[in-house]
């Protein structure tokens, strides 16, 4: 493609679920781009993003806002929309047996309805890689149909797995179809959580015994519920009846075994699972076309692509955007980390009859590391407070043997969230264990005692970076505890923004665990600030 002209004023912008603001930030960098509003839940989140985005923004809560005629008349005429729906719906860590339907897929399709009703020149979404495959798909809800017949948008049959067939009793058909059935039998979520954390450790006796005696009070109480009433002829009310006298005997006289207690519980939690995914199933409209219990209870729905959702959507001839889409490394543009993240963007067809995405100029060769990202504040001061971070540290006069990407981030003579959470004599101890590259699994037996089942825990998990490399994908490195590089401590927060590219001068609010989090959901800026460059091209035309 030719070399863009610069042009004479600056696209206007608009940023749903802005999060931090890690993608308006990048195409802001571009000096092509302003930002007309934006759209973010999140208290802390919001606060960060009007903090490093200015007050002149229009800030809104609920993207919901974007799709009424008032907020598209106050904001007025936009060039381009941008956003990263939240993507637990599509990710397959959220695919827990207790949860048949996200809500955040919906937020897909909301960001398709605000790019309807604002009709921009240009729009751009990303989301998780995975959200290509076609393993991610809407179920069919009941305002669906006229959309798919509209568009033309192809299905297919689906199940959601409501209950195994070890597990199926009589009437749970007749339980599933009733929402006010479903609501009689379901726990409220406090009730659950305490027997589900139980049932969770079954397979470490030592943690499964500690997990009964701290909720021990919890527990007594729950079972005095579950034993309330006696009618036997009802499959459900039987088996809590069961559930609650085993945890009763199991405090009071100890004549059930803890592994015992967990197999009579287990009835009860499956239950307690399939009814809560038939209520999602209700409340958020689902389609069923047939309750089956061939193998287990299944409800038979419809699904459709996700991918295919927002193609047939925005790319039909009346909406009128031509589409490119594809999966993009963030390490490619620049990046520390092996960041890889799925993206569709559009332009007017009345710009351009055919587009692309951005093609990144580094290799494998060249990557970028963690130690051009960090190493020249490995010796700074960290600070545990959130109240010490906001003051700050000096920084030193730049060494001459500074990386060029410590030269790009290191625009701010303070560096400001330098916070880590602090260290456990028991952290500390596997901290000093762990080398470069290494995680929880390289750990001897005896310091693998905080999970129930230490053979399944992530390779995230304990994570001691290797200097010499890209990070992984940055997620809430508190939660799985990074560890620096060369230090016995947990990443700090402006560490973890640097590998998110965010210069020292972006200023992240709210409590410790939001600042982490803000930057583990955000868009490298690096990456982003490609994207604005290459959808400048087409814009300028």
């Amino acid at each position: 493609m030719s070399r863009r002209a610069k042009p004479n004023s600056k696209y206007s912008l608009v940023d749903l679920f802005a999060g931090a603001g890690g993608l308006s930030y990048g195409f802001l960098q571009t000096g092509h781009f302003s930002v007309k509003a934006a759209f973010e839940l999140n208290p802390s989140a919001k606060q960060t993003y009007q903090r490093n985005h200015g007050d002149k923004v229009f800030m809104y809560d609920d993207v919901e806002d974007a799709l009424s005629n008032k907020i598209k008349t106050e904001i007025g005429p936009v060039d381009v929309v941008i956003g990263g729906p939240p993507c637990q719906g599509f990710s397959s860590a959220n695919r827990q047996k207790n949860h048949a339907i996200s809500q955040n897929n919906s937020l897909v399709k909301k960001f398709v309805q605000a790019v309807l009703n604002l009709n921009p020149k240009a729009f751009l979404m990303e989301n998780v890689g995975m959200l290509q495959s076609n393993v991610h798909r809407f179920y069919l809800d009941d305002k669906d149909q006229a959309t798919i017949t509209q568009y033309g948008i192809a299905t297919s049959p689906a199940e959601i797995q409501l209950l195994n067939e070890a597990f199926l009793f009589e009437g749970a058909v007749g339980i599933a179809r009733e929402k006010t059935k479903i609501a009689d039998y379901l726990w409220n979520e406090k009730d659950y959580f305490v027997l589900n954390v139980v049932y969770k450790t079954r397979k470490n006796s030592d943690k499964l015994k500690a997990t009964l005696e701290k909720h021990q009070k919890n527990l007594l109480t729950l079972a005095t519920k579950l034993t309330l009433h006696c009618e036997t002829n009802d499959p459900i009310i039987h088996n809590n009846n069961l559930a609650g006298n085993a945890i009763k005997n199991y405090f009071t006289n100890s004549q059930t075994d803890a592994i015992d207690l967990c197999n009579i519980i287990e009835p009860v939690i499956m239950v307690q699972r399939m009814l809560s995914k038939s209520m999602e199933i209700h409340n958020n409209h689902i389609v069923v076309s047939e309750y089956s219990t061939k193998c287990g209870l299944v409800a038979k729905v419809t699904s459709m692509s996700v991918v295919d959702y927002i193609e047939s959507i925005l790319g039909a001839e009346n909406t009128g955007y031509s589409i490119t889409k594809g999966i993009l490394s963030a390490a490619d543009f620049g990046a520390p980390q092996k960041r890889v993240r799925f993206v569709i963007m559009g332009v007017k067809k009345t710009i351009s009859e055919s587009i692309n995405l951005p093609v990144g100029s580094f290799t494998e060769a060249n990557f970028r590391t963690v130690e051009d990202a960090i190493k020249d504040i490995e010796n700074i001061n960290v600070a545990t407070t959130v109240s010490e971070g906001d003051a700050g540290f000096k920084l030193p006069k730049v060494k001459k043997n500074i990386s060029e990407l410590a030269k790009q981030l290191r625009d701010s003579d303070i560096l400001y969230n330098h916070v880590s959470t602090n260290t456990t004599p028991e952290a500390l101890e596997r901290f000093k264990v762990i080398q470069q590259g290494c995680n929880f699994h390289h750990l001897p037996s005896e310091l693998k005692t905080t999970y129930s089942d230490g053979s399944r825990t992530q390779n995230t998990i304990y994570l001691r970076l290797k200097y010499n490399q890209p990070s992984g994908t940055v997620v809430n490195v508190r939660k799985s505890m990074w560890i620096h590089p060369t230090h016995d401590r947990a990443l700090s927060i402006r560490e973890a923004a640097r590998l998110q590219t965010f210069p020292d001068s972006f200023v992240f609010c709210g409590l410790k665990d939001s600042q982490y989090q803000q930057i583990g959901n955000a868009v490298p800026p690096i990456l982003a600030k490609a994207l604005a460059n290459h959808l400048c091209n087409y814009l300028d035309g």
